[in-house]
């Protein structure tokens, strides 16, 4: 062998080794918009979509949380009784740039069953940790509206004909609400891992800034990516623990919006008040509060789902609301005798939680003279939802070693 061939060889072998040496990638879910069946007129609050697309594209935007390589993204006919026909998906980097097209199993469209959601190919378009993409779809034939994420605090546009590939959409008209896309997934670096946060509007957003990813996740989300964590946000406006609400209750979906997310590694549980609260206002007249005893059962069934996954799970302590939503239909949301119900439950998770840790937001949002209310700062002025300084110390309550990958164990796919 000459000087030459061993040079080559020995160059060859050491590219071998240091790629085998290279963990592979992983893929991660790096945000959602969880499903939602959209509700008729006669609801309390409008839907914000049209009864039905015809030969429209609908495009959204979205903040990833970690950024890779290459992404999928996720369509969903959750509540479709009918099968959805999706004529063609693009996703663009950012607006104006050129939209690269989506395929499914090597296709520009894909049809999807009722009940059910569909995976788009990987494409190739490098991401920036808590880069902007934007995803449009297009529906040629009548399709009734059935799913849909209702609070997506970010403006989407509905334009005629197919505008997948346009750089520029050419709106007819503009909406809050979600469309089709369910959840975007990241190939990114070894070692990442994903936190899912399930909970009602004030992990969905509800009050905070139109179009400038400003929930207490998105803040999450800032603190975790340098440390390769995406922050998943699985909030549904409305949402309750234990009853189906302006959505599934958590037990319903945490397998959908939560188990099945790939590349999961804990979990963030903050939801409560509404199963406290609804009952006897116009959401739910009729309906009895639950007890102290039934919420606690509830929590304890999301811990078991998320351990016998080997995921971890945080809990969070429900915040303050007096007075909340004065002035609507709801200003019956608050009474003493359901903050008691708050307070108590807010103790157990304290002290007798069957979470792995427990974030206390309660104590990081109240007033210090006043701890049944927000403190002001915080309040978006509804007495319920934290405002954009609200959610960022939310976030901020977080400890994040609870959170790191070397904390965490993985779970099984």
């Amino acid at each position: 062998m000459n000087a030459l061939t061993r040079f080559t060889a020995m160059a060859l072998l050491a590219a071998s080794t240091a790629a085998h040496a290279q963990p592979p990638a992983t893929w991660v879910a790096s945000w959602q918009a969880s499903p939602q069946p959209v509700w008729d007129a006669a609801f309390l609050f409008p839907t914000l979509v049209p009864a039905a697309l015809e030969g429209q594209t609908f495009r959204q935007t979205a903040r990833l949380s970690l950024g890779g390589d290459q992404l999928r993204v996720r369509l969903s006919n959750a509540y479709g009784t009918a099968p959805l026909q999706i004529g063609a998906a693009s996703v663009a980097g950012a607006d104006g740039q050129a939209p690269l097209a989506l395929t499914f199993d090597g296709r520009p469209g894909t049809q999807i069953a009722p009940g059910q959601a569909g995976l788009s190919d990987p494409v190739l378009l490098p991401t920036r940790d808590l880069q902007t993409v934007q995803v449009s779809v297009y529906v040629p034939a009548h399709t009734p509206l059935r799913t849909f994420h209702w609070d997506g605090r970010q403006t989407a546009s509905i334009g005629a004909g197919d505008q997948t590939l346009a750089p520029r959409m050419d709106p007819a008209s503009t909406t809050t609400a979600r469309l089709f896309v369910s959840g975007i997934e990241v190939q990114a670096a070894a070692g990442a891992r994903s936190v899912v946060v399930i909970g009602d509007s004030i992990t969905d957003g509800a009050t905070a800034s139109l179009d400038r990813d400003q929930r207490w996740t998105d803040h999450l989300a800032e603190r975790l990516a340098p440390h390769g964590v995406a922050v998943v946000n699985a909030g549904i406006s409305g949402g309750r623990l234990l009853r189906d609400g302006m959505g599934e209750s958590a037990l319903g979906r945490f397998q959908r919006d939560v188990l099945d997310q790939p590349g999961i590694a804990s979990v963030i549980v903050l939801i409560g008040i509404n199963d406290i609260s609804w009952p006897g206002t116009a959401f739910a007249r009729n309906q009895a509060r639950p007890t102290l005893s039934e919420l606690q059962a509830g929590y304890r069934a999301l811990a078991t789902r998320a351990h016998a996954r080997g995921l971890r799970v945080l809990g969070a302590t429900l915040p303050p609301f007096a007075g909340a939503l004065p002035g609507t239909p709801l200003d019956d949301y608050y009474a003493a005798d359901k903050d008691a119900l708050r307070r108590q439950l807010n103790a157990w998770l304290r002290t007798d939680s069957p979470f792995d840790a427990v974030i206390d937001l309660d104590t990081a949002l109240r007033d210090p003279a006043d701890p049944s209310r927000m403190a002001a700062d915080y309040d978006s002025g509804d007495h319920l939802h934290p405002g954009d300084a609200g959610n960022r110390a939310m976030a901020e309550a977080v400890d994040l070693q609870l959170l790191l990958p070397d904390a965490l164990p993985v779970a099984p796919r």
